[in-house]
């Protein structure tokens, strides 16, 4: 199973069709949503092409294939619109032999783990991407493709059978662990 994963949106359509392109490009079966969907939050300039109403048709128009947590930035008037479940702090997946906590990070984050084993610790919230091992979990975290930070690139993941990516929008890949 392939899943693209994204984070930090912020209500941009232009980046909204970015993920549509990328979850075809990658021929992905799920798009795990890392949270901040539509609103770009008071800290936060408008994002390139900002369109929460366009954003959310687009991404109903997807909702079978959405898995997504909320960002500190989402609401219950987002949920109201969107057809997908997204007030959940966390989510727990097993995919392709892995067990995943899935959140955004505004809540649990590197320095505030959840409790369990999981072999993957995905987040975002940062706008930063990350790849790094911390003994036998992985933290993870793709980065902002609408607004990253840090002089970074937009970036994204994926989850295949044979690795976790980090992508910029030109293709190239940033950070990878391959599986063995």
């Amino acid at each position: 199973m392939k899943v693209l994963i994204v984070s930090d949106l912020h209500g941009s359509y232009f980046y909204a069709t970015k993920v549509i392109e990328l979850l075809k490009l990658h021929q992905a079966d799920k798009l795990l949503f890392l949270g901040d969907a539509l609103y770009h939050g008071p800290r936060n300039p408008l994002p390139k092409e900002y369109n929460p109403a366009k954003v959310c048709e687009l991404l109903n128009s997807y909702k079978d294939i959405i898995i997504a947590v909320r960002g500190n930035c989402d609401s219950e008037v987002d949920q109201m619109v969107l057809h997908f479940d997204l007030l959940e702090t966390y989510t727990t997946l097993y995919i392709n032999e892995k067990s995943i906590f899935a959140t955004h990070g505004h809540i649990y984050h590197p320095e505030h783990l959840p409790k369990g084993h999981y072999d993957f610790f995905m987040y975002g919230h940062t706008h930063l991407f990350q790849l790094e091992q911390q003994g036998t979990l992985t933290l993870y975290n793709p980065g902002s493709i609408s607004m990253p930070k840090g002089g970074n690139p937009s970036t994204y993941g994926l989850l295949s059978e044979d690795g976790l990516y980090i992508y910029d929008l030109d293709g190239h890949i940033v950070k990878q662990q391959r599986f063995k």
